[in-house]
């Protein structure tokens, strides 16, 4: 059913998932796992899951979590542009996802001085 209209900005989002990863640019860091954070939007057209209330009718979410936590646990990358490049990647396999944004957080940079954390936010 169409009318013409470009189809909802509605979003998907999941905020915080935590794990560890072995993830960066120093000797320690592609050796040693250290906690990570991950945010995602994902844009998608929710009426037809809004009127049946089926999950076939969306996107899992609890497949988006398990799809990032392999990602992040399994994979190794220098960069937290490529991690989030590659989760990015992963979210956008279901042909219903319109866009993906994501954000990573390294929990415990190596900087030298007291930071919260460091990240990037991407949208694909």
């Amino acid at each position: 059913m169409t009318d013409g209209r470009d189809p909802p900005a509605d979003l998907i989002v999941i905020r915080g998932i935590r794990m560890l990863g072995t993830h960066g640019v120093l000797p320690h860091e592609q050796t040693r796992p250290q906690p990570f954070e991950v945010d995602v939007e994902l844009a998608v057209d929710t009426t037809s899951a809004g009127t049946s209330d089926a999950l076939t009718d969306t996107v899992d979410y609890g497949a988006v979590v398990a799809a990032v936590t392999r990602v992040v646990e399994r994979e190794r990358h220098a960069l937290l542009e490529r991690l989030a490049a590659r989760i990015a990647a992963v979210c956008r396999e279901d042909p219903r996802v319109l866009a993906a944004t994501v954000t990573v957080r390294k929990l415990a940079p190596p900087l030298g001085a007291l930071v919260r954390d460091v990240g990037v936010r991407i949208t694909r």
